[in-house]
């Protein structure tokens, strides 16, 4: 007689169907699980980025306010700059008016001292640099010592040149008197030199 045992045959079929279920079981939970996952890492990212922006425009503020402030000083040095330029040149021509005031009183003043005795003015004319005498003497010789003595002031370039003489005879007993005009360059020593006479054709040439 042959004899089965037929629950050793069973257990192995019972148990297949216990693996089948606990793996259909789990198959459920992996996918949120995964999708978790994938949104905390994306919310991660996201805020590592919104920290990177915010940084970013913290920065580019400051750089903006630091750019008003720099503006607000260039401009404030613009205007330092412009004021004394301003200064500068309200120096310069009170130096200029001053000097131009000082050559009058000096150039009378060598002119008169150089006047000989016998000898009288009659015009004066100055043009830039260039004077212009006018006068009568009693003698040749006064004439030579008034351009001598303005030659030796140091106030005029040499030469001083008599442009004409001329003898008028004298009335009612008066004595011969001679007119003359003579020409000359002034140069007060501090103001700007003159321009130099160019060389007569044919001179000599040191």
């Amino acid at each position: 007689m042959i004899k089965v045992n037929l629950l050793e045959s069973a257990r192995p079929a019972s148990r297949r169907p216990a693996l089948s279920l606990d793996v259909g079981r789990k198959l459920p939970l992996i996918g949120p699980l995964i999708l978790l996952l994938v949104a905390l890492g994306i919310g991660w990212r996201y805020w590592d980025v919104a920290q990177q922006t915010a940084a970013l425009d913290q920065d580019i503020a400051a750089a903006r306010q630091d750019e008003t402030r720099l503006a607000g000083i260039l401009q404030q040095v613009q205007t330092f700059e412009a004021r004394r330029q301003q200064l500068q040149q309200r120096v310069a021509l009170i130096d200029e008016l001053r000097k131009g005031q000082a050559a009058p009183v000096h150039m009378i003043d060598q002119i008169s001292r150089a006047l000989p005795d016998g000898m009288w003015l009659t015009r004066l004319q100055q043009k830039g640099y260039e004077i212009s005498i006018d006068g009568e003497c009693l003698s040749l010789t006064s004439l030579s010592d008034f351009v001598g003595n303005l030659e030796a002031s140091q106030y005029f370039t040499r030469p001083v040149e008599i442009i004409n003489s001329e003898v008028v005879a004298g009335r009612d007993n008066l004595p011969d008197v001679i007119k003359f005009s003579v020409k000359g360059t002034f140069q007060m020593a501090g103001i700007e030199p003159a321009p130099a006479k160019p060389a007569a054709p044919g001179g000599k040439r040191g």
